[in-house]
């Protein structure tokens, strides 16, 4: 697994690309387009600067494979097998934590306060409340979090677990073809970037506990899920978006400070597990992107 970074490259050429960082102002996060802009510009800084070896300092992340399914009593095959794909990780050492609706709310009760249990009694999607309760459960106690709907290929989880940096996936959509574009391509330094959306994606997240950006997208979630809005856009909210935003604020931080980044880009998740897009539950509710779209669950 590629570590996110080449070679180092000369000091001015690492001072220029964080001087680029700290054009963008506090607060920036919350624009759409600035955020996307951000995470295309991290990507070519993650080339350019060296791997800080400090990470080893950090702590380390928890061999805890956490997952979700909203209704164990409605689980379908299709699902099951994805979810059973990750059992070897047993004979490696992992304690599997699976939750369903009701563990969730019985997780966050115990290990957090009244907003948190009232944002997560909010979550009006079996997604969102996956959402809302990974953010908690990983910033609580560390761990990995897969979704559902991945299944485990090759052995290359190792590496997520060699230091203790928050590792997430980068994503790019490309709006004129309604496509992502390839992992692999991301990392270009030529990609072309009009028309296009950048962003990290909330699965996986590989942390160990109280990683600050899991704190901050935790809190950014609940103040929005408690907000005045009774039908809060999921992606945003607690989804990829969310994250996003509190990774590219902490990420501008820490790169205007020249604090090393406690954080990894993913460049090939997509060798360590699949997602299997053609399950049987995407065709109904249970699919949040068809939520709107008048089915219900």
């Amino acid at each position: 697994m590629g570590n996110g970074v080449n070679a180092a490259q000369s000091e001015p050429q690492v001072q220029k690309a964080i001087l680029r960082m700290n054009a963008y102002p506090p607060g920036f996060e919350e624009s759409d387009q600035l955020r996307s802009a951000f995470i295309r510009k991290l990507t070519l800084h993650l080339l350019q600067c060296p791997r800080s070896s400090e990470a080893s300092e950090l702590p380390v992340v928890p061999r805890t494979l956490i997952q979700y399914w909203h209704d164990p009593s409605d689980l379908p095959d299709d699902v099951r097998d994805c979810l059973a794909s990750w059992d070897r990780l047993v004979d490696e050492g992992f304690e599997v934590r699976m939750f369903c609706d009701e563990s969730a709310a019985a997780y966050i009760a115990e290990h957090y306060g009244t907003r948190e249990c009232e944002a997560f009694a909010r979550c009006r999607h079996p997604a969102m409340r996956s959402d809302y309760l990974r953010m908690c459960f990983v910033l609580a106690e560390g761990g990995l979090y897969v979704d559902a709907d991945d299944m485990l290929l090759g052995d290359g989880w190792n590496e997520l677990f060699g230091d203790g940096r928050l590792k997430v996936q980068p994503l790019c959509y490309d709006i004129p073809s309604a496509r992502m574009v390839p992992a692999a391509e991301i990392w270009r330094p030529n990609l072309r970037t009009h028309g296009r959306i950048f962003y990290v994606n909330n699965n996986p997240i590989a942390a160990p506990a109280g990683h600050p950006v899991l704190r901050v997208a935790l809190s950014r979630a609940t103040d929005r899920l408690l907000g005045e809005d009774q039908r809060p856009e999921i992606q945003t909210t607690t989804g990829p978006g969310n994250l996003t935003a509190a990774l590219a604020a902490h990420a501008r931080n820490l790169i205007a400070a020249g604090t090393p980044l406690d954080f990894e880009l993913l460049r090939d998740w997509e060798a360590i597990a699949e997602t299997r897009w053609h399950l049987s539950y995407r065709n109904d509710a249970r699919n949040w992107r068809n939520m709107d779209a008048g089915l219900s669950l």
